[in-house]
């Protein structure tokens, strides 16, 4: 910080240490957005498999996780499972889901990070402290974005907003280091 300036990775870096709980859609972010549909009419996704360990670095440094998603489907809830992240479905006002779980975890809205990738995330997005898209976000909620991954829904974009918590709790001169 050079007389009084603050860069904006060190504002960035400031708001992650105030983030108590991250959120994060399903479809899309944990996933391509891609779903392959099966004869029987089972659905299946890609996900990508270091989101795990990312998840358990972000629970390592203090921070709740959860999946809110819009859609109902035993597939959302079978990863989750085997993350070991709480999972909401069938969601149809993200929200007031997001307001209910801050006021069970007594904080507020402005110490929570959503991830999100399309426009039914629009309106979260905009209320919480840190709103995150994915590299791959439709263009019309990009803008409502403080953040956006380098990566793409799932190719390691939760994995980078949990290294991204990460980093923001350890000294400066450790950073890239770990």
């Amino acid at each position: 910080m050079m007389d009084g300036f603050m860069s904006a990775e060190d504002r960035l870096r400031e708001l992650v240490c105030t983030i108590r709980l991250v959120a994060f859609d399903f479809d899309g972010v944990f996933t391509d957005d891609m779903v392959y549909v099966l004869q029987d009419g089972s659905e299946a996704v890609r996900c990508f498999r270091g989101d795990g360990i990312g998840l358990q670095k972000l629970g390592s440094v203090g921070k709740e996780a959860i999946i809110i998603s819009t859609e109902a489907n035993p597939v959302v809830a079978a990863r989750a499972a085997k993350l070991k992240i709480r999972c909401l479905q069938d969601v149809g006002d993200k929200r007031a889901v997001l307001e209910g779980v801050a006021g069970e975890l007594g904080i507020g809205l402005a110490q929570v990070a959503f991830v999100g990738n399309d426009i039914n995330d629009r309106a979260v997005l905009r209320c919480v402290g840190l709103p995150i898209v994915v590299r791959n976000a439709h263009p019309d909620i990009v803008c409502e974005a403080r953040y956006q991954t380098r990566l793409s829904g799932g190719h390691g974009a939760v994995r980078e907003v949990c290294d991204l918590f990460e980093e923001a709790g350890m000294p400066r001169e450790a950073v890239g280091r770990s």
